[in-house]
């Protein structure tokens, strides 16, 4: 693995597939609070599928943080990547990467403490994936030398969709009084 250009490859297609698993995410927990749907069935997949995917995300995210440590060309180590704000190539797009790392790492051991903390503590934590994810998509829309290229933006662009339509979708359940306001 010590072709720059699979390290490269392997590095942005894992960042870019972590980022839209972590929209699913995103998404499926906005659109799952309220309400119960009328399939029970349904409601399991969405929880089970909400659930997992932080967990395959992450496996990606640790590939894509491999192969940019391993990339000669990146100039990252390992305490970059865990202390935000610390690289000395584009500290602060970086610094977003690794914010957004951190913060996943504690939404998802949090989440699979969930039953040994109490509800209040786990629901403050879990707010955090609202800050996670612009983290993640600025870190990958601006950080890379194809930054600029038509598919990179055309992944945010559908990411950025994705998460207004469920947004969207749920402060219409709100306004029509069939989810309730908190988030759970």
């Amino acid at each position: 693995m010590n072709d720059p250009r699979l390290l490269w490859w392997v590095d942005r297609s894992t960042g870019l597939v972590s980022l839209a698993l972590l929209t699913v995410v995103l998404a499926l927990g906005i659109l799952s609070v309220g309400r119960p749907p009328r399939l029970p069935v349904w409601r399991a997949v969405v929880q089970a599928v909400h659930r997992e995917l932080p967990l395959v995300a992450l496996l990606l995210l640790a590939v894509h943080i491999g192969t940019a440590i391993a990339d000669p060309h990146v100039g990252l180590a390992l305490k970059h990547v865990v202390v935000p704000f610390t690289a000395t190539w584009e500290p602060f797009w970086v610094g977003l990467g690794a914010l957004a790392v951190d913060l996943v790492v504690v939404l998802v051991v949090t989440s699979l403490l969930r039953g040994r903390l109490a509800p209040q503590v786990w629901h403050a934590v879990h707010v955090l994936a609202y800050a996670v994810w612009p983290l993640a998509v600025g870190h990958a829309l601006a950080l890379g030398t194809d930054a600029g290229v038509g598919v990179i933006r055309w992944v945010g662009a559908v990411c950025l969709a994705v998460v207004l339509l469920a947004l969207g979708r749920r402060l219409a359940l709100v306004g029509s009084g069939a989810a309730p306001v908190r988030v759970r």
